[in-house]
């Protein structure tokens, strides 16, 4: 993500804090010093260290639990509204998926048991009630752990309570039509939030925008998988296309961006094996940096996977997620380029199933060329 700055490295996971964060800390601290001088802002940012904190392992228990299915958490970013823990792929069991949703909320569990024990525990319902009340920074983070599963588990997808349901409904049902379930009732709890924020909390007007388009997300890559489970990459890739080379300059790139609707293009080295990508942004990052004279290997992206050419789409798909790039090279047995998997054609896939789905039967051709495997 964007903006993010790494701080740490934890069990191979990538810990890192978004820009934002940074601001809203030192806006809590500024805001509480005017109010209460250094002791009051002292003990606010420390609240909201303690607050993160807890977040942050509520993020760890989601990667352990994906850890224990072979999925792997390239990093954890953590922003104002909460944390966010990247992994390469969701199970595709509803049983795994349930685990890996649950875990997080039972960490809070957890570390809100802890810290009774810590606190001398509690009795009868009078006797939380005044616990609750009590203002130490341990009888508030356990009202902060309790609130977290309870937020965290309302069945509104990307939120944990929202893969619950979808995990639960796929015991039943197919993963497409459980995601279009729990993403229906995620957007509408988006626009009950929305109209709660309206009428006086902004914070919930910004959780109801991330919701809805969370579960709008979710929506289109089921619907994305569901659409691509039978068809190979050699049925779905793009066969014509520019490429370009490691010794060209960017003014060459310019040329293939005016002369062609291309945004990424395959990079070859001089045996004319592949090399890299270098996309639009890279490019014009590149005129920004130096001119049309730097030489494309010098700002391409490196490290690019590579797909085979009868391998099945949803590969594609979920390398693409793993390695953030909007483009992966298409490759035949003999390792030579012979298509191009992009963002935009997969969109196109799932505008023309989704039209041939309501307009009236027929299967889509996706072929565009005839590469010999």
């Amino acid at each position: 993500m964007k903006w993010s700055l790494k701080i740490a490295r934890i069990a191979g996971i990538e810990v890192k804090i978004h820009i934002t964060f940074l601001l809203l800390l030192a806006w809590i601290g500024y805001s509480n010093y005017v109010k209460g001088g250094m002791p009051a802002a002292q003990e606010s940012v420390l609240f909201i260290l303690a607050l993160f904190a807890c977040v942050l392992l509520h993020e760890f228990g989601h990667a352990f639990a994906a850890m224990r299915y072979g999925i792997k958490t390239p990093d954890i970013t953590l922003l104002p509204i909460g944390g966010l823990a990247r992994l390469e792929r969701m199970p595709d069991k509803p049983v795994q998926e349930l685990v890996v949703a649950i875990a997080g909320p039972m960490v809070n569990v957890v570390i809100a048991l802890v810290l009774l024990l810590i606190n001398g525990g509690i009795g009868n319902l009078s006797e939380l009630t005044s616990f609750v009340r009590q203002d130490n920074l341990i009888s508030q983070l356990i009202v902060v752990n309790i609130t977290l599963v309870i937020f965290n588990m309302i069945p509104a997808l990307p939120m944990d309570g929202g893969r619950v349901l979808r995990a639960l409904l796929a015991m039943k049902l197919s993963h497409a039509r459980a995601t279009q379930i729990a993403a229906t009732i995620g957007q509408g709890i988006a626009f009950i939030f929305g109209f709660m924020g309206i009428m006086g909390n902004p914070i919930l007007i910004l959780i109801a925008i991330f919701v809805y388009m969370g579960a709008s997300q979710e929506a289109a890559m089921a619907q994305m998988k569901s659409v691509t489970q039978n068809i190979l990459i050699r049925d779905a890739m793009v066969t014509k296309f520019v490429t370009l080379y490691e010794h060209s300059v960017l003014q060459d790139g310019i040329t293939a961006l005016m002369e062609t609707s291309q945004h990424e293009f395959p990079v070859l080295n001089i045996g004319g094996d592949i090399a890299g990508i270098i996309t639009r942004n890279d490019i014009i990052a590149g005129l920004q940096a130096g001119g049309p004279q730097i030489r494309v290997g010098d700002v391409m992206q490196r490290d690019i996977p590579s797909v085979h050419v009868s391998s099945p789409f949803e590969k594609a798909f979920e390398l693409m997620q793993q390695s953030q790039c909007p483009a992966l090279p298409v490759t035949d047995s003999a390792g030579k380029l012979v298509g191009l998997i992009t963002t935009e054609n997969i969109g196109e896939m799932i505008m023309i199933s989704s039209a041939l789905s309501k307009g009236g039967s027929g299967t889509p051709t996706w072929r565009t060329g005839n590469p010999q495997a």
